[in-house]
């Protein structure tokens, strides 16, 4: 299938998915993840309709992003080291992979050095795997009044990548997680909290039917990663 057949199926998927879930599919933003994927293939999807895109290497994205349409939308979906938050407040329009106080405090800093309000999701480790970023969701909670008090943030959702399962339905228990994470942080700030950054090729149909508001889609859009390559964290 061509990539704009691909766009149109996960266009549709994602409708029928709210239809079962009785939501909006308006409130449902696909993310187009570009990793490793040209600026020829990124206009492509634009030219279909596509315009937001993330990317979790900050040199890869500070190389691309000027040879891609100037209209498109960009986001920071990987882990960010603190050495490249400055580039990546200068790059990207949100940083959905906040995973300590230490980072928010050093994305806060170049922020403020910036001029500009950084708009932030906080990425929690759902099942507490050992070799995934993300806050513990005590510690989220524990640390989020401080999260909250930086001047420069915005907090405005959180972000998982749940455990891969050959059984995509093995995910939900992971997305209600996160739900009621967002529901007790929510209750916590005494502000609501917009976005659920969850699902991705695999299984975003059951991210959705659990509340996701962004989906993460990279390998159903753009077609297979290489074999044997690890399941990153955005796609």
């Amino acid at each position: 299938m061509s990539l704009t057949e691909n766009l149109e199926k996960i266009q549709r998927r994602i409708s029928a998915a709210c239809e079962r879930a009785g939501r909006d599919p308006d409130a449902v933003t696909l993310l187009a993840v570009s990793k490793t994927h040209p600026p020829e293939t990124i206009r492509a999807a634009a030219d279909a309709g596509q315009i937001l895109f993330g990317e979790n290497k900050v040199q890869e994205a500070r190389a691309k992003i000027p040879l891609c349409p100037g209209r498109l939308r960009w986001q920071f979906i990987g882990h960010l080291q603190s050495n490249k938050c400055r580039d990546a407040v200068e790059l990207f329009e949100m940083i959905q992979s906040v995973d300590s106080l230490a980072l928010a405090q050093e994305l806060n800093k170049r922020a403020e050095a910036a001029g500009r309000t950084m708009p932030v999701l906080l990425e929690v480790n759902v099942a507490g795997e050992a070799s995934k970023f993300g806050y513990a969701p005590d510690r989220l909670l524990a640390e989020l009044g401080a999260l909250n008090a930086l001047p420069r943030l915005e907090i405005r959702g959180l972000m998982a990548v749940p455990p891969w399962t050959a059984d995509p339905e093995k995910t939900r228990p992971h997305f209600r997680r996160l739900r009621e994470l967002r529901e007790r942080a929510e209750s916590a700030l005494g502000a609501p909290l917009a976005h659920l950054s969850m699902g991705m090729s695999d299984d975003y149909e059951i991210a959705i039917e659990e509340g996701a508001t962004m989906v993460r889609i990279g390998t159903a859009l753009f077609g297979p990663r290489v074999k044997g390559a690890p399941r990153p964290a955005e796609d």
